[in-house]
């Protein structure tokens, strides 16, 4: 009875070990997509980098943090009056679990179009406005984050 005992202990503390060891060596994946241009084909194609990257380490069982970053032109993807791919975010943005799939705006590129158009301006609400989106990449690169513009 006690060596099967010592041999059921042995047995855990082999899976404790081994399940501890993959956790520790499993990679993080996190990665900074700019866009910052209003084109259509350009946004859908950082959509599709994101869904892509998503999918691939969906499939491997490891999760993906993204962050879509826009300023300059590109905030009118995320701008909720003027988003030709609107739809697409609130898509992405409900399939993403348990990945993480987070939209940037740029809040001086905002303040910038409320100033020149002399109204307040919107984003979608799958958004967060950052101070600086350019600020936001280096921040992100700084910290091991991969990056990649379309």
């Amino acid at each position: 009875m006690r060596s099967l005992l010592r041999s059921i202990a042995g047995a855990v503390l082999f899976a404790l070990i081994a399940s501890s060891a993959h956790a520790a060596g499993a990679k993080e994946h996190r990665v900074a997509i700019q866009v910052n241009q209003n084109d259509p084909a350009l946004m859908n194609l950082a959509l599709n980098n994101a869904t892509n990257v998503m999918e691939f380490y969906k499939a491997k069982g490891e999760d993906v943090q993204i962050e879509i970053v826009t300023y300059g032109p590109g905030l009118h993807m995320l701008r909720d009056d003027t988003s030709p791919v609107k739809d697409r975010i609130k898509q992405i943005v409900a399939a993403s679990f348990p990945s993480s799939v987070k939209f940037i705006a740029c809040g001086n590129t905002k303040e910038g179009m409320e100033k020149r158009e002399g109204k307040a301006i919107s984003v979608v609400s799958e958004a967060t406005v950052v101070p600086s989106g350019a600020v936001r990449l280096i921040e992100l690169q700084e910290a091991g984050w991969s990056y990649l513009k379309p």
